[in-house]
């Protein structure tokens, strides 16, 4: 029995191994995949585009509507411009755009949907009411009456989108906190002492912010299309700016020369797909039942 001991003893134990990371098996989908390898392009881009030996967007040196070539891999505009270089350059202007207006929809809409939410009364028909007339409208044209009122620019365009574009994540939140504001443990807080902002903070906004997160990522995709269209009307970028809503309208004024807009268009295309794709798996993944039946799948 000792001899047993001694043996047993003397074997050094086993150490637990750890766990690797492993990514969700939602994000491991061809979606989730192609979403995130565009969007991760095109951020570095936005971030890299000046560092990388490109023409100049704005120099007006080589021969006007030349084709695709290997001097202009997507040919020159009518005045003579590199479309590669100013495609790129657009990547700057487009993508960071749409990224605040998303941002600062989310921290207004969010902010005002939980107020209304949670006090109700007064303040919540108050907030809805002001919603429900933004609503009323379609985007597109009240950003455009919003622009033209204040005049041409990325600026005035930012300001024109987050007016048509915060109701939206209000109503969304205003809904979810009014569901949880019943809650025993929110009841159960308030009854401890716990102020209104921190009941907001502690127990009300780690229960919402998930589907405002996926929201936000599903609206990217239309922020880059409406900031697109009103730079297409002439409502947002200014001349010269490379930005990408702007390069198709001046694809379709030189309607032969296909390659202005063809190439402007494919980027917009690629990145709203790209952050829907991301959208659709991000929503996935948090959503409880859809994460049970990817795991089921995989298995």
């Amino acid at each position: 029995m000792s001899d047993t001991n001694e043996v047993t003893a003397s074997v050094p134990a086993l150490k637990p191994r750890k766990k690797r990371f492993e990514l969700p098996p939602q994000w491991k989908t061809a979606y989730g995949i192609i979403g995130v390898v565009v969007v991760a392009f095109w951020l570095i881009v936005a971030i890299i585009g000046p560092l990388l030996p490109l023409a100049d967007p704005l120099a007006q040196t080589a021969e006007r509507l030349a084709a695709p070539s290997s001097a202009h891999w997507f040919g020159t505009d009518e005045l003579g411009r590199d479309v590669f270089s100013r495609v790129l350059y657009g990547a700057r202007i487009s993508i960071p755009v749409a990224i605040a207006l998303v941002v600062l929809s989310m921290l207004l809409g969010g902010l005002l949907g939980m107020l209304a939410g949670y006090f109700g009364r007064v303040l919540d028909e108050t907030i809805m009411r002001l919603a429900d007339i933004v609503l009323a409208f379609p985007p597109i044209i009240l950003a455009m009456v919003i622009t033209a009122a204040l005049g041409p620019g990325i600026g005035n365009a930012v300001i024109a989108m987050l007016v048509v574009n915060w109701p939206q994540y209000a109503r969304i939140m205003r809904s979810m906190v009014v569901g949880v504001r019943g809650s025993e443990y929110v009841i159960s807080d308030r009854l401890l002492g716990f102020s209104a902002w921190q009941t907001l903070r502690v127990d009300v906004l780690p229960n919402v912010v998930s589907s405002i997160l996926v929201l936000a990522t599903l609206d990217f995709g239309n922020a880059i299309l409406l900031l697109s269209g009103l730079s297409f009307l002439g409502l947002g970028a200014v001349p010269p700016t490379p930005e990408w809503g702007f390069m198709v309208s001046e694809g379709v004024q030189n309607f032969s020369a296909w390659w202005i807009a063809t190439f402007p268009g494919l980027c917009i295309s690629s990145v709203v797909i790209a952050f829907n794709f991301i959208g659709d798996t991000l929503r996935d993944a948090l959503d409880p039942h859809m994460r049970k039946h990817v795991q089921s799948e995989a298995m």
